[in-house]
């Protein structure tokens, strides 16, 4: 403890469960802590989402002092509405209007926690930034790792795949190595308020939770109506806007079809949506961008591995093989359904987190054909 009692750490706190407890055990454990908690931008306005920002209400930000007040560390509120508005609200509608789907928590982490933030902590001599992630960084042979949280329900190594050795090297996650339930015992035992708190929801800027009724308020034109095309190049229908559907949505797509057809791609030159059947969602490729490799360099070949293509999907057997610009070639053994281009494609070797990217495409099914031209009935 003495020589924790050196170190200074500054806990990202939110109000949560999460970052009271990592809060807690760092104090207990003799580190110098200081909280400090991000106002992130809301709603405006005087609608009924006006500031309902989640993430950061009022109440919010009155629990997260409360704690250290209880904790008897100082606590600080950054400001940083406007970029975060620029460079992750703003991304997120970009990406809907490309007709991808992207998982704003992996740029949040990128751009806000894991770069501003950490750069906010240095700035106060800090040795380390502190999170409430469930996930776990170890020392290896050649270096820091990434791995996966003990509680698999809870895990975020998947949203994690941006980091660094550098930034791993000042990052902690105080509570990687428990389940839930034992975090929930712990704020118990620390006698802290929020033990029984709700777990946050991920889209922590939207009010309701509700996606498409913020991008009808805030993207322009991203309610234009395009024709719905089967694997013929037929107008079989007329969609809303692509960016109310999502790869692999079945329902709500006001199409009869002698079969179910779900949607297999979105065109966004042509402002189309792709549907088809089952085996023609499935696919054994993809093309991952923005790749970072955990160990700060790629492998000279491919590597077997699994690949996670959602935050909370199974992870699948695939080879990444390593391509120029940052950019990786993933084959899996059988077609995967549901893969779609903006998410996160994560490499697991075990627990530990190899690298990963975005989704950029995917190749079809050898049964699928999908158009180059629309045609009309």
């Amino acid at each position: 403890m003495s020589n924790n009692k050196t170190k200074r750490v500054v806990v990202a706190m939110s109000g949560g469960v999460d970052s009271s407890v990592s809060a807690a055990l760092l104090v207990e454990q003799g580190y110098d802590v200081v909280g400090m908690m991000m106002r992130l931008w809301s709603e405006p306005g005087s609608g009924p989402f006006a500031a309902a920002n989640r993430c950061c209400t009022p109440d919010q930000m009155a629990d997260a002092r409360r704690i250290a007040n209880q904790l008897g560390i100082p606590f600080y509120v950054v400001d940083v509405q406007d970029y975060f508005r620029s460079t992750i609200v703003q991304y997120f509608i970009d990406e809907h209007a490309a007709g991808r789907t992207p998982n704003p928590c992996i740029q949040c982490n990128r751009q806000i926690r894991f770069t501003y933030l950490l750069e906010q902590a240095m700035a106060l001599d800090a040795d380390y930034l502190a999170t409430g992630h469930y996930a776990r960084i170890l020392q290896g042979e050649s270096g820091f790792e990434l791995h996966q949280g003990v509680d698999p329900a809870k895990d975020q190594s998947y949203v994690l795949h941006v980091l660094t050795q550098e930034k791993m090297a000042h990052v902690l996650f105080p509570i990687g190595g428990y389940t839930k339930v034992t975090v929930r015992e712990m704020a118990q035992r620390f006698g802290l308020p929020v033990a029984s708190k709700d777990d946050s929801q991920d889209l922590c800027f939207l009010g309701d939770g509700d996606y498409r009724r913020f991008l009808r308020e805030y993207g322009r034109s991203l309610d234009t109506p395009g024709p719905i095309l089967n694997q013929k190049g037929e107008t079989i229908g007329q969609h809303n806007g692509l960016a109310f559907y999502t790869i692999g949505q079945r329902k709500g797509l006001g199409i009869s079809a002698p079969e179910p057809l779900y949607v297999v791609a979105k065109d966004a030159a042509r402002n189309a949506l792709i549907v088809g059947t089952r085996t023609e969602l499935g696919q054994q490729t993809l093309t991952a961008r923005d790749v970072n490799w955990l160990s700060g360099a790629a492998p000279e070949t491919a590597v077997s591995a699994t690949v996670k293509i959602r935050y909370k999907a199974t992870p699948i057997p695939a080879t990444v093989t390593p391509l120029p610009n940052n950019q990786a070639d993933v084959q899996f053994l059988e077609p995967v359904f549901g893969i779609t281009p903006g998410q996160g494609a994560v490499f697991y070797d075990g627990t530990k987190v190899l690298g990963g990217g975005l989704i950029a495409d995917t190749q079809p099914h050898p049964n699928a054909s999908i158009p180059l031209e629309v045609k009309q009935p």
